[in-house]
Formats: C-alpha cells, sequence, structure tokens
C-alpha cells in the first residue's frame, strides 16, 4: 500500500507553520509545500517596517531554515503556482504541468493585495510580498511625494515608513474615519493624531477617482501631487482554487472548528479559511500575522490526526511611528470603552466593554501586559467593575481570576 500524500497549497505563515506542526504531531507519508513566491516562507510583518525603514536592507526573517524543513521530510516546491484541483482524481494540478495527488490537502493560499480599480490604478504600488516591499523600497526617500490610499493597518504603516524616509505623506480614505475593522473610533483618531502631529495629511471621505502620473484626484475634487502611489485598500482572499474545485466559499473557503471543509481529506487555514470559532459561535475571516499562524499550527496537527477546536482570541499589532500597538477581540461588540492609563502620558490601554459590562476587547499602546490580561477578561466572559479597571492602583491580575 503506498504511503498516503500530504499537499499543502501556500508556503505562506499558515502553510509553513502547518507542515512543521503535522510532521511534529506524527504525520506520516510524503508531504509537499507548494509556494508560488521563489523564496522559502518568510514572515510578513517587517515588510512594512523593517525592510522600509533600515539604513541597509534586511535579510529575509524565515519561519524555519531550509535544514529544517529537510530534517522533517518536507518537500517544498518555491516559485510554483497551484492552478487546479480535481477532486474526482484527489490531485492538484500545476502550473509546469505536473500534478500532485494527495490523500489529505490543505489550502493555506493567503490572499493578495486588492487592487485600485480606476483609471491609471495600475500605477500604485501594493504591498504583499517581499517583491512587492523591495520595489517600494527602491522609490523611498527624502523629498519622494507619497500618497497612501487607504488607512487601514497597511496604508498607515506605510505612511509611518514613509515619513521615516523623509517623505511628504499623504493618506486619502474613502471611509469616515481610519482603522474602521480593527478599533474603536475614539482609538482610530488618537492613532490618526499620531500621523498628524508627526506632519501627515489625512483626508476621510475622500474616494479615489484616477490617478496620472503627476497626481492622484479625489472623487470630491481633490488633487493631490504625487511622486509614488501606494493601495493599501485590504485583501482579496484566494479562494477561486477551492471555488472552481466545487469545495464551499463564502468570502473565504467554509471550515468547521477544526479547519476541515465539507470535502473528505481537505482542509484550509489563515487568511483563506472562514472559520467557526466555538467561542463565538460563528463565523469569522480573521487577518493577522497570529492567526495565520496559530490556525496554520492547528489545523497541521489536525491533519495528523490531532484534531481540536480552534478558539483563540483575535489579536494583532502594528508599529507606527514609535508606538506598538496591540488590539485583542471584537472591537465592534462593544458598547463603551474604559481607560486605564493616559494617552498623554506613556502606555495605557482602552478596555472595550459590552452591554453586560464583559471586557469582549482592547486596544493597547505599549501596554503589552494590560493587552495579556485583556486576552484572559475576554475568555472570562464574565463582568467586571469599570471603575476598578479604570483604576491603576487596582491589580489587573486581580480582576481576571475567577470570582
Amino acid at each position: 500500500m503506498a504511503a498516503a500524500m500530504t499537499v499543502i497549497v501556500g508556503a505562506g505563515q499558515a502553510g509553513a507553520h502547518a507542515a512543521v506542526a503535522a510532521r511534529q504531531a506524527g504525520l506520516a507519508g510524503r508531504l509537499v509545500l507548494v509556494g508560488n513566491e521563489p523564496h522559502l516562507p518568510y514572515e510578513r510583518p517587517p515588510l512594512s517596517k523593517a525592510v522600509l525603514t533600515e539604513a541597509a536592507e534586511p535579510e529575509p526573517s524565515w519561519f524555519f531554515p531550509a535544514a529544517r524543513y529537510a530534517e522533517l521530510d518536507i518537500d517544498i516546491l518555491p516559485g510554483t503556482a497551484a492552478v487546479g484541483i480535481d477532486m474526482a482524481a484527489a490531485r492538484v494540478a500545476l502550473a509546469d504541468g505536473r500534478h500532485l495527488p494527495f490523500d489529505r490537502l490543505l489550502l493555506a493560499t493567503g490572499g493578495r493585495a486588492r487592487a485600485l480599480e480606476v483609471p491609471g490604478g495600475e500605477r500604485a504600488l501594493t504591498l504583499r510580498t517581499l517583491d512587492d516591499a523591495r520595489a517600494l523600497r527602491a522609490r523611498l526617500g527624502p523629498g519622494v511625494r507619497v500618497v497612501c490610499v487607504g488607512a487601514g493597518v497597511i496604508g498607515l504603516e506605510v505612511a509611518a515608513a514613509a515619513h521615516a524616509r523623509g517623505a511628504t505623506v499623504t493618506v486619502l480614505e474613502a471611509a469616515p474615519a481610519a482603522l474602521g475593522r480593527c478599533t474603536t473610533p475614539a482609538m482610530a483618531e488618537w492613532i490618526v493624531g499620531l500621523h498628524r502631529a508627526a506632519g501627515t495629511t489625512l483626508h476621510f471621505g475622500t474616494a479615489v477617482a484616477a490617478i496620472t502620473p503627476e497626481a492622484v484626484h479625489g472623487a470630491d475634487g481633490l488633487r493631490v501631487p504625487a511622486d509614488l502611489v501606494v493601495a493599501g485598500i485590504g485583501m482579496q482572499r484566494n479562494a477561486e482554487i477551492a471555488a472552481a474545485a466545487g469545495i464551499a466559499v463564502d468570502n473565504g473557503i467554509l471550515v468547521d472548528a477544526c479547519g476541515a471543509t465539507g470535502r473528505a481529506g481537505v482542509f484550509a487555514a489563515g487568511d483563506v479559511a472562514a472559520f467557526r470559532h466555538p467561542g463565538y459561535g460563528r463565523i469569522l475571516r480573521l487577518e493577522s500575522w497570529r492567526h495565520a499562524q496559530d490556525h496554520g499550527i492547528a489545523v497541521g496537527r489536525a491533519m495528523a490526526g490531532q484534531a481540536a477546536p480552534y478558539d483563540a482570541i483575535p489579536w494583532l499589532w502594528t508599529d507606527q511611528l514609535g508606538r506598538t500597538i496591540q488590539i485583542a477581540g471584537l472591537p465592534a461588540e462593544a458598547t463603551r470603552s474604559v481607560l486605564r492609563g493616559t494617552p498623554d502620558h506613556g502606555s495605557f490601554c482602552a478596555f472595550h466593554l459590552d452591554a453586560a459590562g464583559r471586557v469582549v476587547a482592547a486596544t493597547g499602546v505599549d501596554a503589552p501586559r494590560e493587552v495579556r490580561t485583556a486576552m484572559a477578561l475576554i475568555r472570562a466572559a464574565t463582568p467586571v467593575d469599570p471603575a476598578r479597571l479604570a483604576d491603576p492602583a487596582v491589580k489587573l491580575q486581580a480582576l481576571a481570576r475567577p470570582p
């Protein structure tokens, strides 16, 4: 009897960690990791930070050295795109004409930067891959007029990096505020204040109508001269290959709490997955470094027979203008916020509470301990006293203990 064959399509954060976790959990047989980029799997967070700002371009931060994959008997096919899945024959078609049979298949295809679909939109750079970051780095410098389209995490990180390189920076956002999907309006406005204090110009409610060689033109008539335009308008999930194979997709590949699709032996993990979260009791679609890694590990173990529901608390982080901002939980579920610390003096944390007085999210600025405690409070799902939560004399750990 032939040994089982496992194929992982996508060699990013989720795919690479799934491969290693599966082997560590005892997965036997051949394991092939297919990636369409010509590099070993690498960390993406530095792409919008150190890769853009350091005087000398840093070496890529590999998840694991090549020797580790060899030690675990993981075959890597870099620079190899998967173009189709034949479910009846149980095989993956590659762009070079080869086919990989599978007994287990993990789709960790992530996403791609959303294109700016306006006249001249092809002039805008995007930032998703190492090669994207290198292209952007080469064009940043003192006096360069940079326009960032989008005031989400990537748009603001690029704005901060461009500022650090001496560029003149303008941010255009079609929505009425920044970071609409990440944190509360009050915290978003505080972060916007950081950028304005650094000299960045931000315009909200301004949709881009066109990009010409000299400027970005807003639908409201605004014209911003630009030498360099960067589009940070979100991610489009690479779920087309799954949909074409008849695997259920709804703005992501639909999977259960253990990463399994409705097709036997087929799993999905990371940014591309729309997964059922047992703690929230509904489908979540998350896009963050931590989620991609932890979900990949959990699904890798599930493929090796160690399935367990994935119930991690959502968490992301961003470095902007010398401040580290961490966001835990789902701020959209909050009805009020309680501040611990003062925004004008060092670190602080906003705890976001629901109508029942439970902590459902937190946004911390240079406050890692507070965010860690917030995650314990989110998981506990019990009401807390807002006055005690705000009082720095009350130890947070006491609030996090079960009553």
